[in-house]
This record gives structure tokens, sequence and C-alpha cells, in this order.
């Protein structure tokens, strides 16, 4: 897949997103944004968020990027992905948002996101806004992943995109969570199901 050119170097930039998934959320969201406001949930350091932000700087749309930067399970202190840089020792937390920021504004970008930072139900609790895209890339615990299924989906609108990233269907490659959620979405006959980028699943609300 032909590669998005961002503001900054993404390869410099902390995450677990692969060019060509990024790539497809740039190409998703340039169509979606004009349907209305993207949302994702987990930013991280940015990486998704550069990508979905650049697609919406072309069309002067807005990225509503949701994570509470206490990372996931994995992120912890002595777990797989603890990442010392993101480690605050004075606090005992882990914490991405600064890095996040920074990502941000040296890409320029600002102006594209509004950062939440909270738990996804939180911030779904009272949200009415209709969305042209949701990209579900947060906890991949099955209830993590249930809770923002079932927190966003129903906000996109007709023509909008669902993105759930980290689809592995055999479990040997990885967490199943959020191919279960995307199994739901695929047999709930709201959606129609878009070709795959790597293991970024891709549906359209019908």
């Amino acid at each position: 897949m032909e590669q998005v050119e961002l503001p900054i170097d993404i390869d410099q930039v902390k995450g677990f997103l692969h060019p060509d998934e990024g790539a497809a959320l740039y190409r998703q969201a340039l169509i979606a944004s004009r349907l209305g406001p993207c949302l994702e949930i987990g930013s991280y350091c940015g990486k998704s968020t550069l990508y979905l932000a650049a697609a919406c700087r072309q069309t002067d749309a807005l990225l509503y990027a949701i994570d509470h930067h206490g990372g996931s399970e994995e992120h912890q202190l002595g777990e797989e992905y603890h990442d010392p840089e993101l480690y605050d020792r004075e606090e005992a937390v882990m914490d991405s948002f600064r890095t996040f920021r920074r990502n941000l504004r040296r890409a320029g970008l600002d102006a594209q996101v509004v950062p939440i930072v909270a738990p996804s139900a939180l911030a779904a609790r009272h949200w009415n806004t209709p969305l042209g895209m949701v990209f579900i890339d947060g906890g991949h615990s099955l209830e993590a992943a249930l809770t923002d299924y079932r927190c966003w989906a129903g906000h996109l609108v007709p023509g909008g995109i669902l993105a759930i990233h980290d689809i592995f269907p055999d479990p040997r490659d990885g967490g199943q969570a959020p191919h279960q959620i995307y199994q739901l979405a695929s047999a709930s006959g709201l959606f129609e199901q878009l070709p795959m980028a790597r293991t970024l699943g891709l549906l359209r609300r019908l």
C-alpha cells in the first residue's frame, strides 16, 4: 500500500501500528471525516492519531482522541511492553500524555485533535455527537474491547467507518478480544465488511 506523507517521521513515534495500517486509516478518514468527526480509542503516544489527524486536516474536521494515558495491562511496570521512558517515577505511574502532546505539537496537528483524558466508558456516558469514524485500539481484554464497541459503534452515521486494530483470527498470533468484537460487528447486520489492512479490520455502517 502506498505510504502517507506525514509532517514528522512516523518511525520516531512510539506505537504498534504498521505503516500499511496507518495508510488505511488515513484513506478511510479522508472520506469518513466528511460525514462527521472522527474518534479514536487508545492514542498511546499518538502514532494512529497523526494519521487520522492528517486526514482530518484535509477536510477541516475534528478528531477526538480518547485515552486515560495510564497504559494497558501490558504497559505496566514489569510487564512485556513496559517502556521506562513513559514511566513517571515520582508518581509511580505510566503516563503517555506528555509524549502524546509533544508529538501533536511537533506535527503541527493540535488544531485537529481534541484529547479526552479519561476511560472510554466515562467519556461515552453523555456523548451525543454523531461520528463519521470510530477507531478502536484500546485495552485488549475482552471486557475492555466489548465496552469500547458497545459504547461507541452506535454513534456512527450511515456510511461511517468502524476500524478495529490487532485482529488475529489465529489465537497463536495474538489476543482474541479485538477479533471477537470484529466478528460481533460483522454478524450484527449493521455493517459491511471492507478489505482488511494487515491486522486492521474495517467495516462500513449500513
